[in-house]
C-alpha cells in the first residue's frame, strides 16, 4: 500500500464528476483522482459514500445522476465497512458533535493512519484537534 492513505468525502468525490462554478477546488480534487489512478496515493472510502454522492447527484443533476453515479462506481473505489472503526466514529460524534456520516470518513482515516480530505471547512475547523484531516484547498499530492 502506498505511504499516503487518503479518505475523500462526498464533497471531494463529487468534484470528480460535477463541472460547475460552485465546485471550488475542482482542480485539486482532480489532482487527487490522478494521483490515486497513477499509484501516488491509496484512496479508501466508507461504504456509505455511494448513497451520499448519489443523493447530491440526484439533487444537482437529476437527468444525468444515474450516468454520473455509474461512472463513479466504475472507478471501483476501495470501500471499507464501518464495523472495524465504529468506536472511533462514535468518539468523533460525541466529542465534536458531528454526524455519523462525516465521522465515518474521518474515523476511517484515523483507523488507517491516513488523511481525511474534505472541502467542508466548518467540519475541518470543528474537528481539527482529532487530527488526520486536511482541507481540499490545502492538499497537495505527495512527491512519490
Amino acid at each position: 500500500m502506498p505511504a499516503s492513505v487518503i479518505v475523500p468525502d462526498a464533497s471531494v468525490l463529487l468534484k470528480w464528476v460535477l463541472e460547475s462554478d460552485d465546485e471550488k477546488d475542482r482542480t485539486k480534487a482532480l489532482a487527487l483522482k490522478e494521483s490515486w489512478l497513477s499509484g501516488g496515493c491509496h484512496v479508501l472510502v466508507p461504504s456509505l459514500w455511494v448513497y451520499e454522492v448519489g443523493n447530491i447527484l440526484g439533487i444537482k443533476r437529476p437527468t444525468a445522476a444515474r450516468q454520473l453515479l455509474q461512472s463513479m462506481i466504475d472507478l471501483e473505489l476501495e470501500e471499507r465497512k464501518p464495523n472495524s472503526y465504529f468506536d472511533g466514529m462514535y468518539r468523533l460524534m460525541n466529542k465534536y458533535k458531528v454526524t455519523f456520516y462525516d465521522a465515518s470518513y474521518h474515523g476511517l482515516a484515523i483507523s488507517m493512519g491516513g488523511t481525511f480530505l474534505t472541502a467542508d471547512a466548518v467540519y475541518a475547523k470543528k474537528t481539527a484537534a482529532a487530527g488526520h484531516i486536511a482541507l481540499l484547498r490545502d492538499w497537495r499530492p505527495s512527491e512519490s
